[in-house]
């Protein structure tokens, strides 16, 4: 299946909490997501990505292993997604540094997520803050075959507009992007 996803920059993110409020209920969500690659960085190098990521809800912690594929629309950044739950997420970690992957990035997504249909669509939108990353971002998002995936970009866009999102909103950075300049750059504080 691909993720028919896109995201954006949220300018006004009370106003799209308020709509997403309006749609489904709502559940808050701390996600740690650690992201994986080989020491010479194949995957990143091949628009792949490996992801462990344990998720605390309200009523349950669980992990999910995740792995994407290339990107099948450029504009969009839409990948084939494979993802299955793990019981141990600490011997999941073990299993993949014993293959010989090595982390690229671990970070916390604080996530408030709404499930919903739209447009004969199941969709998933989730309304994010990284710490280390400056903003309030909304993905949008619902999976597809790889034939549909211009179709269904079509109508999660129509659903970002009801949901207060201008074209011009949409990005393509990635969390994983952010939060690594963000750790590479100089500490302003500690050179004053």
């Amino acid at each position: 299946m691909i993720e028919a996803e896109l995201k954006a920059r949220v300018h006004a993110p009370q106003e799209t909490l308020r709509r997403l409020d309006e749609r489904a209920v709502g559940r808050a969500e701390v996600y740690q997501d650690t992201y994986y690659d080989t020491p010479d960085g194949a995957l990143e190098a091949q628009d792949e990505e490996l992801r462990v990521r344990t998720v605390h809800g309200a009523d349950e912690t669980r992990t999910v292993l995740t792995y994407k594929g290339a990107r099948v629309d450029e504009e969009s950044g839409s990948k084939p997604e494979h993802e299955t739950r793990v019981e141990d997420a600490q011997a999941v970690h073990a299993l993949l540094r014993g293959l010989g992957y090595v982390q690229a990035v671990a970070f916390e997504k604080r996530c408030r997520n709404y499930a919903f249909e739209a447009r004969g669509r199941q969709m998933l939108a989730t309304l994010v803050r990284v710490p280390e990353v400056d903003g309030t971002f909304l993905e949008l998002e619902t999976l597809v075959e790889e034939k549909d995936v211009t179709e269904a970009l079509d109508d999660v866009r129509e659903v970002l507009v009801e949901l207060g999102i201008d074209a011009g909103d949409l990005t393509r950075e990635q969390y994983t992007d952010a939060v690594k300049a963000r750790r590479r750059a100089p500490d302003i504080a500690s050179a004053t």
